[in-house]
């Protein structure tokens, strides 16, 4: 039942191209395609062809129980998938506003393409002169886990005025497991140490780190006990801070975030209470990072 229960994971979520809690993973229409990379009507083509075929074969749509259901995506010329449609729609509109020059910048980011805004825009929980970036991801997530090593990287080297942090989502029980497992290592000291080596355990290993039945929470907390062994946390350590009222404040605090950001995909990045943007509006993740850093940037200088 396990292995199978693994296999169907592993295998239904890497088909995605998001990772999404309402009824389609793919939560967010394709961007278009960044200006700077795109100053020729033929290179404008090409990275349109380039994309309808990077396009998800697979959805998955979030059911009433929690469990997930993997659908295809119907697969035509554009005309009945709302996903082509949506590339040939945004790259056209970028073509007519390109201009046969390069440039580069954050004045080419557009509202409502690239990010949106929020209206109103939400308190955020930094000193003043400080801009605050959050980034909303789910362990088991492939993309996030694919993205992370960027983020790492990114996280060096951004400026010291930008205020990082994650919030775990919390959109059902497995979420949920998942999340106390994040906030208790960060609870221990652990985190640094130990935030890749959660994702290479789920997504090299092929250890989910929850029950197969996620509503058994004695089983995933057993699970990830043992994980955290592994790392030299004794299970006293591990059990006194999973059940903490350190660690319970902190999920109640990633919840209000989802829902008061209404995350419905990951990875999303929010920044500064402000703006919200994820690989397809930025178009890919090195984008992503690069609008990130502009936004925030433009948020210090005001």
């Amino acid at each position: 039942m396990r292995v199978r229960y693994l296999a169907f994971y592993l295998g239904s979520a890497l088909a995605l191209a998001a990772c999404g809690k309402r009824d389609t993973a793919v939560d967010h229409a394709p961007a278009a395609v960044p200006p700077a990379a795109a100053p020729g009507g033929a290179a404008v083509r090409q990275k349109t062809a380039e994309q309808a075929s990077d396009l998800p074969t697979k959805i998955t749509r979030m059911n009433e129980d929690g469990s997930e259901t993997v659908e295809d995506v119907p697969g035509d010329s554009g005309a009945h998938n709302p996903l082509l449609a949506a590339v040939a729609s945004t790259v056209a509109a970028s073509t007519s506003a390109a201009s046969a020059a390069t440039i580069s910048g954050p004045a080419l980011w557009q509202e409502g393409v690239n990010y949106t805004r929020l209206v109103p825009a939400q308190p955020t929980a930094v000193s003043a002169g400080q801009v605050e970036v959050l980034e909303f991801f789910w362990y088991a997530c492939p993309h996030c886990a694919s993205l992370d090593p960027m983020v790492e990287s990114w996280k060096k080297t951004k400026p010291v005025y930008i205020s990082f942090s994650r919030v775990h989502v919390l959109w059902n029980e497995s979420h949920r497991s998942l999340a106390r497992l994040y906030y208790t290592l960060d609870s221990l000291g652990k985190l640094d140490q130990l935030h890749s080596e959660v994702f290479k355990e789920i997504h090299v290993h092929g250890n989910p780190l929850v029950a197969a039945n996620p509503s058994n929470a004695m089983e995933s907390e057993r699970i990830q006990t043992a994980f955290a062994r592994k790392f030299g946390i004794s299970e006293a350590d591990f059990a006194k801070a999973y059940h903490s009222f350190g660690v319970d404040t902190a999920l109640q605090r990633a919840d209000e975030l989802v829902q008061r950001y209404r995350v419905t995909g990951v990875p999303t990045f929010v920044i500064n209470g402000k703006y919200v943007a994820d690989v397809y509006t930025a178009g890919d993740a090195e984008h992503l990072l690069s609008l990130v850093g502009d936004l925030a940037a433009q948020e210090h200088k005001r």
